[in-house]
């Protein structure tokens, strides 16, 4: 199964496209995608909503693994994140390719099997399950593969469950 991972945003957006088969992982790509202060937020929703259709349409993912949103602070901000990362699922949801969505805690969880392990833990874990030599910079590159990695032990354990 190929997953892409996206930690979303409007000025650096996380990607990363990992294989997972028989629980064994293998890295595809990993790359962000950056957009520029100076231009105007329109511009910049258009820009992420080019760059990943082509993303998706260069690696054609399985499954988009996505995200979800935790603000505690800058309202404005969290605005213009929700924005991208609206324009992120939009690009997604017309390649028809599946979409799953994970919170903090579960990626998490599913990566360092604590939901309260600190961002650190996760780069490190990153590095360990994909065999890297360094964790991915920038933290949006290496969160984006964590997501990925969330989603093929969610999707494994689904099967194995049998839910559907």
């Amino acid at each position: 199964m190929r997953i892409l991972g996206v930690d979303p945003g409007y000025a650096i957006v996380g990607l990363g496209v990992i294989e997972y088969e028989g629980n064994k992982f293998k890295v595809v790509d990993y790359d962000k995608i950056t957009t520029s202060a100076k231009d105007d937020l329109p511009e910049r929703l258009k820009i992420l909503y080019n760059e990943m259709t082509a993303y998706i349409d260069k690696y054609k993912p399985d499954a988009i693994a996505v995200e979800e949103l935790f603000f505690n602070n800058n309202a404005k901000t969290a605005i213009n994140v929700g924005q991208g990362r609206g324009v992120v699922l939009l690009a997604a949801a017309m390649s028809d390719i599946p979409i799953f969505e994970y919170t903090p805690l579960q990626v998490k969880q599913a990566v360092v099997g604590y939901g309260r392990a600190t961002k650190e833990q996760v780069q490190q874990m990153v590095k360990v399950l994909l065999n890297l030599e360094k964790i991915p910079k920038p933290d949006d590159v290496a969160d984006a593969l964590a997501i990925a990695v969330c989603h093929a032990h969610s999707h494994n354990m689904n099967r194995l469950l049998n839910i559907r």
